[in-house]
């Protein structure tokens, strides 16, 4: 497998984790320390897409040459960034007032998304190259 393909995997796992997490929001908020909300929709409705995301992301991996396409290298790192710099802007300007484990998991997200698109931009330019 070629390191695009891992780093498509790896970045599919991270979806498929963090997809779950927030669909079971309403179990793992208290424990994360993300404050807890009335109504779940929200964050039941993210994970679901982070979750598709992931099965996108394992369908590319894994596509035959007439197969369906999946989630691709640019698509991978335009999400992830485009999530992690909003979290981070809410992070650093948003009044969130959430205990210190919230801000450190929401921070270490951020900072899992926009590293693992550095990642897969250095992959790809490494080939192209």
């Amino acid at each position: 497998m070629n390191k695009t393909l891992i780093t498509l995997m790896l970045d599919a796992v991270i979806n498929y984790t963090l997809g779950i997490l927030c669909i079971l929001y309403p179990f793992v908020a208290e424990t994360i320390g993300v404050r807890i909300v009335e109504n779940s929709f929200y964050p039941t409705i993210l994970g679901a897409v982070l979750f598709g995301i992931g099965i996108a992301l394992t369908i590319e991996c894994y596509r035959k040459e007439s197969g369906m396409v999946g989630l691709g290298l640019g698509g991978a790192v335009t999400i992830n960034l485009s999530g992690g710099f909003v979290l981070v802007l809410w992070l650093i300007f948003g009044d969130l007032n959430i205990p210190f484990k919230g801000y450190l998991f929401l921070w270490s997200l951020a900072i899992i998304l926009v590293f693992i698109s550095l990642i897969e931009i250095f992959i790809h330019l490494k080939q192209v190259t």
